[in-house]
């Protein structure tokens, strides 16, 4: 295998973890589509066009998100996978309820872990809904005792866990004002989940959501819009359900 077959096998293993669009504009542009290798950059990204059915100046941003996507995914997945594994333990099932119509908008999370290391005594507290913690009322519903130490919330678990235990617990994360939301509720997993299953209410002024599935963290907080335009039902409501993550990469919505 020549050096540049290798190159091309790594760019076409990491844009399939990208979302489609951008897998095929990326591909296409590097000439790594078989049909869409021509000598000149312009011409790969007008065929791209033309197969997507799309301006050339949409491939072209497309191929630079592409491009920052890959980047972060060559760098940091593996770094995640490691960094997840050193607090002992690490997600298989996320379920979050989330009720932003409310005063002071709250979310429920039930997780679902598998221990890594024996002697698991407890377990860090990252909420997905994003808000500073000085402004989270966190409340454990079942699996734990709440702890707060050094500014971070902590479940300490009922009994010391195995290796290969798996426990459940819910938390409400709740906060203290609608200006307090961040216009997105995201998971990027660290180790590979089975299933991430997202309720939100929005209520009667529903905003324009775009779901992210297998983006990178990146596009969480980028230029709006990115992602799958998603309807959001008569009442306000969103259900979302990704199965088997990839980690390093989001899944979720953002909305505007």
């Amino acid at each position: 295998m020549t050096t540049r077959d290798k190159v091309a096998a790594r760019l076409r293993e990491l844009a399939d973890l990208l979302s489609e669009d951008l897998r095929d504009a990326t591909l296409a542009a590097f000439a790594v589509a078989p049909d869409a290798r021509l000598p000149l950059y312009q011409d790969r990204v007008h065929w791209a066009a033309l197969r997507a059915d799309r301006d050339p100046r949409t491939v072209r941003r497309r191929v630079d998100e592409a491009i920052a996507q890959i980047a972060d995914l060559a760098t940091g997945a593996a770094g995640g996978r490691t960094a997840d594994r050193t607090h002992g333990w690490h997600t298989t099932r996320l379920r979050v309820v989330a009720a932003l119509d409310r005063a002071q908008p709250e979310a429920l999370e039930q997780r679902r872990i598998v221990v890594d290391e024996d002697g698991l005594r407890e377990v860090d507290l990252t909420p997905l809904l994003p808000a500073s913690r000085r402004d989270l009322d966190v409340c454990v519903f079942y699996g734990g005792t709440l702890v707060e130490r050094d500014g971070r919330f902590a479940l300490v678990l009922p009994r010391p866990l195995a290796r290969g235990e798996t426990h459940e617990f819910e938390v409400r994360f709740r906060l203290p004002a609608v200006q307090a939301v961040r216009p997105h509720l995201v998971c990027v997993p660290s180790l590979p989940c089975e299933l991430f299953d997202l309720r939100v209410r929005f209520g009667g002024r529903a905003p324009r959501v775009w779901t992210l599935s297998g983006a990178a963290p990146t596009a969480v907080s980028g230029p709006a819009p990115y992602g799958n335009r998603h309807p959001v039902d008569p009442t306000g409501e969103l259900h979302l359900r990704f199965y088997q993550l990839t980690p390093g990469l989001a899944y979720g919505a953002r909305w505007a």
